[in-house]
């Protein structure tokens, strides 16, 4: 992806969460300089902050995400059973655009529907080997009731509603209607391993610098921080 398209659809994004209410935190509006000086730290370390993905394909407009990771914790607190042991991102799903099917072996997560469109789920349980089991139900708790789906069935969460996706839980999704906004609460996030996907992608862009970022993206700490 450009560097100015990814300014240009972090402009947006960023304007589209503000107009649902939601205040991101001040770490979100560093510029790239300020980032570097302040050494970013726990920030860093963390992974916390934008995230625009088209997973290495070039086509953003038909399979993306925009992410925000607002908090997370230390992923080797998780063996110790203390410590900060969960996760948040506010995230941002276009109108029919694939966040394609993908599963993780240690994060669980509530994923939350916080206005726009309907946020439409497509799920798979796994076969025992981790694969996708495409001939069996899959079983997940949706805001508090257990609610059973064929294999490959669709969920659809109005705005306010929420899903539980344990581990192993194989899910795509994309916005019904209009733009999401979605929330995700979760144990630790580590998105550098704990992403398991059905096609051969990859989980973060690959960013071709035409112009100077606006704000730095969690894949670029490596080589500006």
């Amino acid at each position: 992806m450009k560097r100015s398209r990814i300014n240009e659809i972090l402009r947006e994004g960023d304007a589209f969460i503000r107009s649902h209410g939601y205040v991101m935190p001040p770490f979100a509006y560093w510029s790239p300089e300020e980032m570097a000086k302040r050494g970013a730290g726990l920030i860093k370390d963390r992974g916390m902050g934008w995230d625009i993905t088209d997973y290495g394909a070039e086509r953003f407009d038909e399979m993306g995400l925009f992410l925000f990771t607002t908090r997370n914790g230390d992923a080797a607190d998780l063996g110790a059973d203390r410590g900060m042991l969960y996760a948040e991102k506010i995230m941002i799903s276009r109108r029919d655009q694939l966040s394609p099917m993908h599963r993780h072996n240690i994060k669980a997560e509530d994923i939350i529907n916080r206005g726009g469109g309907k946020l439409v789920l497509e799920l798979f349980a796994s076969a025992e080997d981790g694969s996708i089991d495409r001939t069996s139900d899959v079983t997940v708790p949706v805001d508090g009731e257990l609610r059973t789906l064929d294999a490959g069935g669709l969920l659809k969460l109005d705005p306010g509603e929420s899903v539980t996706l344990m581990p192993g839980i194989w899910h795509a999704f994309w916005g019904e209607g209009a733009d999401v906004l979605i929330g995700e609460v979760s144990t630790v996030n580590d998105d550098k391993t704990d992403n398991i996907f059905e096609m051969d992608i990859g989980r973060f862009a690959t960013v071709e610098e035409d112009e100077a970022p606006v704000h730095l993206l969690v894949s670029d700490y490596e080589g500006w921080l």
